[in-house]
């Protein structure tokens, strides 16, 4: 099988040519934009830690032209407020059936399951790495999701698993070259 040959290793050529069919991104939160773990305060306060190169990388997506969400099962303000800052188009918390947001967003762009990537770590993510048109599963990711997903990212979650999938869906679509701006 022919392969490309990329940053993140060899793909091969079909599912690299699904990549550039992509024009929307959807992601969880929890081991996918961050490694997992909650940090819980004396105060109740949550804290949770973000990578800047994944936050460079939805902005570069974003500027060219892809559309994003994220769908999570918890609701946290810091989830919020950390989204915005990247221009998350779309955010649902607290989703027990992510099916329904999912569906959602596709039906106010009008885009099909196909022309999608969904980025997941855990059994709550079964549903939309079976739905969306490449199921990506971090490395990461609990065995029953990686054997589902279509590509498992060479970066574990929270570590570049984000970049790396927005860098591949750009590269498959001859935008990389143009990713600019600062990381945050």
């Amino acid at each position: 099988m022919e392969c490309i040959n990329t940053w993140y290793g060899d793909i091969e050529k079909p599912l690299f040519e699904r990549f550039s069919q992509v024009r929307l991104l959807v992601l969880d939160i929890d081991g996918v934009f961050s490694d997992g773990r909650i940090y819980l305060g004396n105060d109740g306060e949550e804290l949770k830690a973000f990578h800047t190169r994944d936050g460079f990388g939805m902005k570069a997506l974003k500027d060219a032209g892809i559309e994003t969400a994220v769908i999570t099962g918890r609701q946290s303000d810091i989830v919020q407020r950390r989204m915005q800052h990247l221009d998350v188009s779309h955010i649902y918390q607290g989703q027990t059936d992510k099916t329904q947001a999912f569906n959602e967003v596709l039906s106010q762009h009008n885009l099909s399951a196909e022309q999608t990537a969904y980025v997941g770590d855990d059994t709550p993510d079964l549903a939309l790495i079976q739905q969306a048109g490449i199921g990506v599963a971090v490395k990461d990711a609990h065995p029953s999701v990686q054997q589902q997903a279509q590509y498992i990212t060479r970066c574990a979650g929270g570590f570049g698993a984000v970049r790396e999938v927005c860098d591949l869906i750009m590269l498959s679509q001859g935008l990389l070259h143009d990713a600019k701006g600062a990381s945050v």
